[in-house]
């Protein structure tokens, strides 16, 4: 497998909008009176991203990238232009080395990497769950459960010890999940490993064909934190950074998060007190309590009451029966198709 979601060189400045210089002159300590000076020294120019093709998380413009679209909308919410090129992943890290690209929106983080760029927290998990043909036993909790098997998997990204180090598991190598899936109905392999996410699309956008044909994990057996990354000598990088990671953390709490991944609830931590709270796509919860949930970090919770904190246009509600019913209107969020200008992924059986 070729290397994982890459590192240095010249400057580019990213376009900052005036409210986005004002934070970061206040943040650098510099006077307002100094405002005017920085604003016209300051040329503004486009954050260059580079991303491959990794469908339902980056591609071009119009396609299935909600990756893209969570890093391009928080940037934009935080006054930083951005636009992404598509290429083969190793010429985006051959453009992060040589400076034609400033960072990528999606990316794993590693300690040769950390040191040429630098990392936002993480705003979504890859989580691979096994997939097989109906009635296949996809009860595996780890990778050794596999061993003498045949799986299918993207070829091209390195997935970690908990693939790498997998003994007597036959891994077999696809270009993406469509190939995976017509190696797995056509009996070439006995699973294919794919994101969670994947999964969801499916189950959610084609539940007759994926009831009739294909059996679903539900336990991860492996997990990668996703990042927003940028070159350290990008200036204004580390300022840069954390916008990015207060524009994710209120997109989580506003709906936008969800409305970009196609899914009506998510679970994460959205006020920071170390609990996580349910959040809806929308201003109403709809009008029965939260069935599929979309855990952004895969974090398991530590009680029943934990799964039942509701946030509601910025309120906490201790338990279904707590949320008003001024708020119990309109369509269940599952029920939702959002669209936020990108196609909803799905494999043709």
């Amino acid at each position: 497998m070729q290397a994982e979601r890459g590192v240095s060189a010249p400057e580019t400045l990213p376009a900052r909008r005036p409210g986005f210089v004002r934070r970061l002159a206040l943040r650098c300590g510099i006077w307002l009176v100094m405002l005017p000076a920085l604003a016209l020294a300051t040329e503004p120019r486009t954050l260059r991203l580079a991303s491959d093709s990794w469908p339902p998380f980056t591609g071009g413009p119009g396609g299935e990238r909600v990756a893209i679209d969570l890093v391009q909308t928080a940037l934009q919410r935080a006054g930083i232009e951005s636009e992404t090129t598509t290429v083969d992943w190793k010429d985006v890290e051959a453009g992060l080395r040589n400076g034609t690209f400033d960072g990528s929106a999606a990316m794993w983080r590693s300690e040769k990497r950390e040191r040429e760029l630098l990392f936002s927290r993480p705003y979504l998990q890859n989580r691979l769950i096994l997939i097989g043909r109906k009635g296949s036993d996809v009860s595996a909790k780890r990778m050794s459960d596999l061993a003498g098997k045949r799986v299918a998997l993207v070829s091209r990204y390195a997935y970690g010890n908990d693939v790498e180090n997998a003994v007597g598991v036959l891994f077999v190598g696809g270009r993406n999940d469509q190939e995976d899936l017509d190696k797995l109905l056509a009996g070439d392999v006995d699973y294919m490993l794919v994101d969670e996410l994947v999964a969801r699309y499916l189950v959610t956008y084609q539940p007759e064909e994926t009831a009739a044909k294909l059996a679903i994990g539900t336990t991860p057996l492996t997990r990668r934190m996703l990042h927003f990354a940028i070159r350290k000598d990008v200036p204004g990088a580390e300022q840069i950074v954390e916008a990015f990671n207060s524009e994710i953390q209120s997109m989580l709490a506003d709906g936008t998060y969800g409305k970009i991944l196609h899914v009506g609830w998510i679970r994460a931590d959205v006020n920071g007190d170390g609990l996580d709270e349910l959040v809806a796509l929308g201003d109403s919860v709809g009008q029965v309590p939260p069935g599929t949930i979309y855990d952004v970090f895969g974090k398991e919770p530590e009680s029943p009451e934990e799964k039942q904190r509701i946030f509601v246009r910025g309120s906490i509600f201790e338990g279904w029966d707590a949320v008003p019913d001024t708020y119990k209107m309109g369509a269940n969020p599952e029920s939702v198709k959002p669209s936020h200008g990108t196609t909803v992924f799905t494999l043709k059986f």
